[in-house]
């Protein structure tokens, strides 16, 4: 399994970033896919999840509305487009597949996660 990141960066607040996540060594569209967010000296903080099929996508509360999930399975991506960005928002963004799914994605200890891309949100 292999997720790889790409897309982040500095932004000003309001800007907007998108990321990218290419996966490969696994059948994509058999799995739910997640963005997570880490901000040193915090635990993970799952952001945002898609189902398999791309036909149902789940928000953190604190992302919803201005962030937007979506996936190709045919190119094996999934990605994060970041809308409304604010300075709370910078953080290193990681993909991540198989976390537990019950009405959101909880971490369940067994996930694949990527090396992430950072996005800093700054004046």
């Amino acid at each position: 399994v292999q997720l790889v990141e790409s897309g982040g960066g500095m932004v000003t607040p309001g800007g907007s970033v998108r990321l990218s996540c290419e996966a490969s060594g696994f059948t994509f569209s058999n799995y739910d896919m997640s963005w997570v967010r880490l901000v040193p000296g915090k635990g993970p903080a799952w952001v945002s999840g898609i189902t398999n099929d791309g036909s149902k996508a789940y928000y953190t509360d604190s992302v919803r509305g201005r962030f937007t999930i979506s996936r190709d399975n045919a190119k094996s991506t999934v990605y994060l487009q970041m809308n409304s960005l604010r300075p709370e928002d910078t953080a290193r963004y990681i993909c991540a597949r198989d976390l537990h799914f019950s009405g959101r994605y909880y971490f369940a200890g067994n996930e694949y996660w990527g090396q992430g891309t950072q996005v800093t949100v700054s004046l």
